[in-house]
């Protein structure tokens, strides 16, 4: 068995470090990129999800490098992606390719089969409690992973310079996926926060935005966690002056889907439905409620502009996209939706960033709140 899975940002590492500790052998595919994306086109309907075609151009990918099995998540409800796993299975093999496709559903669709599957895939020379304690290892890494990830959102707008700060990112993520221990886990999350400190006193010699906006970026969570489908939203406002969070950090969803909500990850996402409930009180598939609790979350925190990002015809971020004006009425706060698919161009998106943080910016004429995210962040009071 030589297993593989679909790309969403830096989920890589953590299934890398899954499989690597429980000694099965692992490829993991090239970044996603625009040749990916081509290879998954060609192949896929044309209404299918951007996600999906990547997913395909990904396996594709894979199966040079001697891949024979695919694992992926699983998904109950009206999101299309509960039907991923059938669907590429069925066009990857009209295509020609020999894959064995093992989905893996969230505990509350059947547990007795997620672990019949998880027991597959570890082999019989794996026991439960090393199974167990190597999900905890990776579990934590993908927690660390969100930490530096949220360091560097409020690093971009206040350090010098932006490639030294995504070089920083990138020593982050080799060092993360490269290190085997809990140790070393927790001193790259040290290392980030202290080369971060350590940039701060030249900020005194640069015209850099000392308070900058806040904005939050909300949707499905693919094209939130994958900087190639969301066109590097994230670089791209950090470079123009503006602190980005985001509604879904990945460790907050396996903490909810995964772990029912026993380990609730670096930022859970399980309040977002009470925050939604005046808007949208119940489950519309994949993240539409949890979009709309998110943007109620951020407009009560203060943030100065929320961005929706989704790909093309994803129907729950569409019922999320329809009750948003409430939203945005109710609280005055500027929200934009981007729509992406396999057409998306980055100067397109870039220009709409840009006259979205414009509009912030002239917007924003009365001094914001102090905000003690940057505080707990190491910047100082704001």
């Amino acid at each position: 068995m030589k297993v593989t899975f679909p790309h969403m940002g830096n989920a890589w590492i953590v299934i890398q470090t899954l499989f690597e500790s429980l000694n099965v052998e692992v490829v993991v595919p090239p970044l996603n990129s625009k040749r990916t994306l081509q290879l998954g086109t060609r192949l896929s309907p044309e209404s299918a999800c951007l996600p999906m075609k990547l997913n395909l151009g990904n396996y594709i990918e894979a199966v040079k490098e001697g891949a024979d099995t695919i694992v992926i998540t699983g998904g109950i409800g009206p999101c299309r992606f509960g039907y991923y796993g059938e669907v590429e299975r069925q066009i990857l093999r009209d295509a020609g390719y020999a894959y064995d496709m093992v989905t893996l559903e969230p505990p509350d669709g059947s547990l007795l089969g997620l672990a019949g599957r998880i027991r597959y895939l570890a082999g019989a020379k794996n026991s439960w409690g090393k199974i167990l304690k190597t999900l905890r290892f990776a579990y934590l890494k993908s927690v660390a992973l969100d930490r530096v990830e949220d360091l560097i959102h409020a690093a971009r707008p206040r350090l010098p310079d932006p490639r030294e700060t995504e070089k920083l990112y990138e020593d982050a993520k080799v060092r993360i996926a490269q290190t085997m221990t809990e140790l070393g886990v927790k001193e790259t999350v040290r290392w980030v926060q202290e080369s971060i400190r350590e940039r701060q006193p030249v900020l005194n010699t640069y015209e850099r935005v000392s308070n900058p906006l806040r904005i939050g970026i909300i949707g499905e969570i693919y094209t939130i966690l994958d900087p190639y489908t969301s066109v590097g939203i994230e670089e791209e406002l950090g470079r123009l002056g503006a602190e980005v969070d985001r509604s879904i950090y990945l460790s907050g969803w396996i903490g909810n889907h995964v772990f029912q909500g026993l380990a609730p990850g670096y930022r859970s996402i399980r309040s977002y439905p009470d925050y939604a409930k005046p808007y949208l009180p119940h489950f519309v598939g994949g993240h539409g409620q949890e979009t709309v609790g998110a943007a109620v979350k951020f407009a009560q925190e203060g943030f100065d502009g929320i961005i929706q990002i989704f790909p093309l015809s994803c129907m729950p971020e569409i019922v999320a996209a329809s009750v948003l004006p409430r939203v945005q009425e109710a609280y005055k706060v500027p929200i934009m939706t981007l729509i992406v698919d396999e057409h998306t161009g980055h100067a397109g998106i870039q220009t709409r960033l840009e006259a979205f943080v414009d509009l912030l910016e002239r917007k924003n004429i009365e001094p914001r709140s102090e905000q003690k995210r940057g505080e707990v962040l190491g910047f100082g009071g704001r």
